[in-house]
């Protein structure tokens, strides 16, 4: 489903769909479903109980949200629907709906099955960015550039230096964040207050049952008033979305008309039909400019009360499926950009050849030797603050030495060598 008007740049139409209405309560269903599964075959429940139960394949939730409000918690209206739906099929059944759970357990496990699907698709995103980069280093690993220090020009560096110094940030930050999820995805069932009291001793081999069957992770205990978990995935979305913007944001420095080095494919303007605006890296950092927030108020929720939070617990949706449904946005955007990438490297290398004054410090280090560092430093600098700094250190370089001086490929230090290790660093274990 597409977006709403307002989540235009919040989510994608994908994640749209994992976090919509209907997916919620599709897993919630399925949290349900196995339950009754797990719970017939351990010999809980009925077995024609569970299939009466695992037989509903949807309910009306547009009711939920209103309904809710009255209990402060969503399972509430919509345990009553599936069990009135249930006693339509079998009111044998119909008792045996939820059959010892809580309220936690069916959201919160539904909440990462959801989050399961998400990750699906942000990893086939990540993997599609990380070749795409990849390809851009290789190409440009020659590709001479000015570096750019406070917004300053500086010596020069590669283009394939640059890009491969995105691909590191975003590759480690992808590799916390997945981790993060690996975390995260486990089954959530604890019943009234983490006891599986309501099951006698048989709790721990029933919620072994119940994530078999949704093909989740059992943690050691229930988890309902600790959020670590959760909290970190948040966390490394804020990690993993500014590492992607930092990408965007250069980007667009690099469109602007006056340095020209990059474009995107773009988008235009409603007033200046001579703009091309770099439109895939707006959406990247207006949506990763959302993240932040929601990090802060997912901390902000973890003290929660004893067993069970009083609102705490209760704010976390929207916070964790905001934050990853930014960040998936984010990312796309930042895949759309770098895939119509154009580089201008005629421009790059003008840019370059412009700014001499960058070859200071290359100066200095070859006067050093001959007047000492103090004197080549204050000479390099009065020449730099002339008209040029050929013409300030006429009187000491030979044309040759200027030459070379303005040589930017002897002035890349190990750049190359740097390039290379922040590629590789991908292919280790």
């Amino acid at each position: 489903m597409p977006a709403r008007l307002i989540d235009s740049f919040a989510t994608t139409g994908a994640l749209a769909d994992v976090f919509s209405d209907e997916a919620v309560v599709g897993a919630m269903l399925r949290f349900e479903a196995a339950l009754a599964k797990a719970q017939a075959r351990l010999g809980i429940v009925p077995q024609a109980a569970a299939d009466a139960i695992a037989g509903i394949d949807g309910l009306d939730g547009s009711r939920f949200s209103q309904e809710a409000r009255a209990s402060a918690t969503l399972a509430i209206p919509f345990v009553k629907k599936l069990t009135a739906r249930v006693r339509e099929v079998s009111p044998e059944a119909a008792g045996f709906v939820h059959w010892g759970a809580t309220s936690q357990d069916v959201l919160d496990t539904a909440l990462v099955l959801l989050l399961r699907e998400a990750r699906a698709i942000l990893a086939a995103d990540q993997a599609r960015l990380e070749g795409l980069l990849r390809e851009l280093s290789d190409r440009h690993s020659s590709t001479m550039m000015l570096a750019r220090t406070v917004l300053q020009p500086a010596p020069p560096t590669t283009f394939g230096y640059k890009v491969a110094g995105w691909f590191g940030a975003i590759h480690r930050s992808w590799r916390g964040l997945s981790k993060a999820f690996d975390e995260a995805l486990v089954l959530q069932f604890g019943g009234a207050c983490g006891t599986l009291a309501a099951y006698g001793d048989g709790g721990p081999e029933l919620a072994e049952a119940v994530a078999r069957e949704l093909d989740l992770r059992v943690p050691d205990v229930p988890w309902h008033a600790h959020r670590d978990r959760l909290a970190a995935l948040v966390a490394h979305c804020g990690i993993y979305s500014g590492s992607l913007a930092k990408v965007a944001r250069d980007i667009a420095l690099l469109m602007q008309a006056e340095i020209g080095e990059v474009s995107e494919r773009g988008g235009g303007s409603s007033a200046m039909p001579n703009k091309r605006n770099p439109a895939a890296s707006v959406v990247a950092m207006a949506a990763a400019a959302g993240v932040p927030p929601l990090v802060a108020g997912f901390l902000a929720s973890m003290p929660q009360e004893h067993e069970r939070a009083a609102g705490g617990w209760q704010s976390e949706w929207p916070a964790v499926a905001g934050a990853v449904q930014a960040t998936g946005s984010t990312l796309a955007a930042v895949v759309d950009a770098i895939g119509g990438l154009t580089v201008n490297t005629d421009r790059m290398r003008a840019n370059l050849a412009a700014q001499s004054a960058v070859f200071a410090e290359k100066a200095v280090m070859l006067l050093a030797p001959r007047m000492g560092r103090a004197a080549a430093q204050s000479l390099v600098t009065s020449a730099a603050a002339g008209p040029s700094l050929r013409d300030g250190l006429a009187h000491v370089l030979t044309p040759e030495e200027f030459e070379a001086l303005e040589r930017p490929e002897d002035y890349l230090g190990a750049a190359e060598t740097f390039r290379r290790r922040l590629l590789e660093d991908s292919e280790c274990p």
